[in-house]
């Protein structure tokens, strides 16, 4: 059974494709996005190796933290993302960015970090935590950096913060429903916004979403949630979007289920 920290991150399940008119979902192509990954390698190789090689993959981010091969998912994305046979878009988390803020400023961001499952990347990638002194803290924040090396940071620093298909957005966790996609802030993109996902937006565009875990991924007024807390459910979802068309795939003790 999960302990209540972790029932807490959950909301409540929306009903699932009842709730929209998914005549109006209109990407440019088909393509896969993927939940949030948070350390669990297994179930990432289990899930990719069920999905067809020639679409689209697109991570919302949240690639490290709570699980325990943060770094190896990190690396795994890394060369995924530059197979040039398939299109791979890696959004940026807001995991990724505390890692990033953490290096910038490890006293200001440890103790945040810490909390969220960075320990277990820190571990990950073969660094002791230790004593937090400032001291100390700096010298974990520089063991990090050459750990991870400066192509991988690069890389993470470079991901975006949304990737459009159509009228289909992709973002880690939310979209102002009153700005247009291109006016987003950084902060709503990471973290949310208290009106996401409220009512369906004006500009009639859909949004694929992570950051939130629920029970079940869901469709409700042309918003897609598939984070369902693979680092503590072993459950890793996919969403195969394609005109008028939504299907879910997740990770289970038999492999890969079609919910």
């Amino acid at each position: 059974m999960l302990n209540g920290w972790i029932k807490n991150l959950f909301s409540a399940s929306r009903s699932g494709k009842s709730g929209s008119a998914l005549s109006t979902l209109a990407p440019a192509e088909r393509f896969y996005a993927v939940g949030d990954i948070h350390g669990r390698l297994d179930l990432l190789q289990r899930l990719i190796a069920s999905l067809d090689a020639d679409c689209p993959l697109v991570f919302v981010g949240d690639y490290i933290d709570r699980g325990e091969c943060s770094a190896q998912v990190l690396r795994h994305l890394y060369h995924l993302s530059g197979v040039k046979d398939r299109e791979v878009i890696c959004l940026l988390g807001n995991h990724e960015d505390m890692l990033l803020q953490f290096l910038k400023n490890p006293e200001a961001m440890a103790r945040m970090w810490w909390h969220n499952g960075g320990r277990q990347t820190l571990a990950s990638f073969g660094v002791a935590d230790g004593t937090e002194t400032t001291d100390r803290l700096n010298e974990i924040g520089e063991a990090l950096r050459r750990e991870m090396g400066q192509p991988l940071l690069e890389w993470i620093q470079d991901r975006p913060l949304t990737w459009t298909s159509g009228n289909v957005t992709v973002v880690h966790a939310a979209l102002d429903p009153h700005r247009s996609v291109d006016k987003q802030s950084r902060k709503v993109c990471l973290w949310g916004h208290p009106q996401f996902p409220g009512p369906r937006r004006k500009d009639g565009q859909w949004i694929v979403h992570g950051h939130t875990i629920v029970t079940d991924p869901t469709v409700e007024n042309q918003v897609i949630s598939i984070d369902t807390g693979a680092f503590a459910t072993n459950h890793l979802t996919a969403a195969e979007i394609s005109s008028g068309q939504v299907r879910f795939l997740s990770t289970d003790r038999n492999g890969v289920t079609q919910l």
